[in-house]
């Protein structure tokens, strides 16, 4: 099964895009193939991946024009280390692409019908989508199977994530999304267990989402760790292999991979247990 993920979240700052790296990569570690598209025109994704700036017909804008003919605009990452992931760039150019599709007839479809038409043979593709709701994010809510939500443990975001449950239900009714993307679960990130907010917001949010069936993930902990492997270009993984925030994205990938039927650990760990 394939599964299309959108990471959405309606405020800046809430690691959409470090979340969306680091499962690309250890699932791609479990032998799935990924691709990562980036909505953002912040481009945060070619940063994170290692990757220079694309010319607009090498990123996902490419795909908005009437001659797309399914050659999906794709650049391997971390290819020295892996083979299973590519990414599909965004930057600046999407700004103009978001006017775009208010314009066009099928504009929130336009994603969903180019992958309709023009299949990818990806086990996950995952929507990095920028901190709004507007044009683009609609358009990712359009063409995935899930969505996933992180969240900094603070009221403010936390404020904000209630108007996006609100988006979300309006638009699933609006544009008669059938089957309808089902939310996978808030994932609380950047959260220091030295701050009392973030502890009485932790233990409290799964109270509130219990009420609409909405997991709750292990949180992701803060550590300057992540935008310094950012700021190289790497995940985590490859930054600090033995960093221990590592395991905190272990409960979303065991998902994930389950959705997909694959149950397989990464190579890594099955060596580590043959050398024992």
């Amino acid at each position: 099964m394939q599964i299309r993920l959108a990471v959405i979240s309606n405020a800046g700052g809430t690691g959409k895009t470090t979340l969306s790296v680091h499962l690309a990569y250890e699932l791609g570690l479990r032998g799935l193939k990924v691709a990562i598209m980036d909505l953002d025109p912040q481009g945060s994704l070619t940063l994170f991946c290692g990757l220079n700036p694309a010319e607009r017909e090498h990123t996902l804008s490419a795909i908005m024009r009437e001659s797309f003919n399914g050659s999906w605009p794709l650049t391997p990452s971390w290819s020295p280390h892996t083979n299973n992931i590519t990414v599909c760039q965004g930057g600046m150019t999407l700004t103009q692409t978001a006017d775009e599709l208010v314009l066009h007839k099928r504009g929130a479809y336009l994603l969903g019908d180019c992958l309709s038409d023009y299949p990818m043979d990806h086990d996950l593709i995952i929507f990095d989508c920028p901190a709004t709701l507007g044009p683009l994010p609609l358009m990712a809510l359009t063409a995935c199977t899930h969505i996933i939500v992180p969240v900094q443990l603070e009221p403010k975001s936390i404020q904000g994530a209630a108007h996006l449950l609100e988006w979300y239900y309006h638009h699933c009714k609006q544009l008669r999304l059938k089957p309808q993307p089902e939310i996978l679960g808030f994932v609380p990130n950047q959260y220091d267990t030295k701050r009392a907010v973030h502890r009485q917001l932790l233990e409290s949010l799964p109270a509130q989402l219990e009420q609409m069936n909405i997991r709750v993930f292990p949180p992701i902990r803060d550590s300057a760790e992540f935008v310094n492997a950012s700021g190289q270009g790497l995940p985590l993984h490859l930054y600090r292999p033995l960093h221990p925030a590592l395991g905190d994205f272990k409960e979303i990938v065991k998902q994930l991979a389950t959705l997909m039927g694959n149950g397989v650990e990464p190579a890594v760990a099955k060596k580590g247990k043959k050398k024992k």
